[in-house]
């Protein structure tokens, strides 16, 4: 009898891609998302929120700490995921005391935040929001992943990023369409770009091994 190798299992075409699968079991619904500017002294500090939150950062540059994460510098075209939303803190350059912030009642309104001084062009231009995953067993899938996705230096991500920010400072026909159909389309990138051996241990490390993304 013929032997069939697992790897030619593994990367057949006709194999369900275990990424897509998790994509679908998780069921992204796009919430809410709206522009965050910033210039000057600036910081604000956002309670935990739970619900899985993104920022595509449009142009500029500004800090972010997110609670048990190492800080980052976040950059034009830069990608934040942050699957469960813990408590954070982002901010300018300068020195200022946070401003507490409860994401439950910012995110309530639609109207675009300006951080720091209200005039002249912003030192940052970020597009954020969040979204809720249907999924019953969302808990546990978002368990698996790591609290913070940052990507940065991904041109094609970049470039979905550019689109994320053009679409969402227009108001053209179907405009709520698209931006919740990019903001699918940015997880999935996130995601896929987060795999990989660096990965930290858990749900995308082992979907970067066929072998072990076949069984998981």
């Amino acid at each position: 009898s013929s032997i069939i190798s697992p790897n030619f299992i593994c990367n057949s075409p006709d194999m369900a891609d275990p990424l897509a699968q998790v994509i679908e079991l998780l069921r992204p619904r796009t919430v809410f998302s709206k522009g965050i500017s910033g210039a000057g002294r600036w910081a604000v500090s956002y309670s935990e929120f739970g619900h899985p939150g993104f920022c595509a950062v449009i142009e500029g540059r500004c800090r972010l700490a997110v609670s048990g994460e190492q800080p980052v510098i976040l950059e034009e075209g830069d990608f934040v995921l942050l699957p469960a939303t813990p408590a954070f803190i982002m901010s300018g350059f300068e020195t200022a005391t946070p401003r507490r912030i409860d994401p439950r009642v910012a995110q309530a309104s639609a109207v675009d935040v300006r951080h720091g001084r209200p005039d002249g062009p912003p030192d940052v231009r970020l597009q954020g929001g969040y979204f809720v995953f249907d999924s019953p067993d969302a808990a546990l899938l978002v368990s698996l992943l790591p609290a913070m996705i940052h990507i940065h230096g991904d041109d094609r991500l970049a470039a979905l990023v550019r689109i994320f920010g053009d679409e969402a400072s227009q108001q053209r026909a179907g405009r709520d369409l698209v931006l919740a159909r990019l903001v699918e389309v940015l997880l999935i990138e996130a995601l896929r770009t987060s795999q990989g051996k660096d990965a930290p241990a858990g749900l995308l490390r082992g979907l970067a091994d066929a072998r072990i993304a076949e069984a998981l």
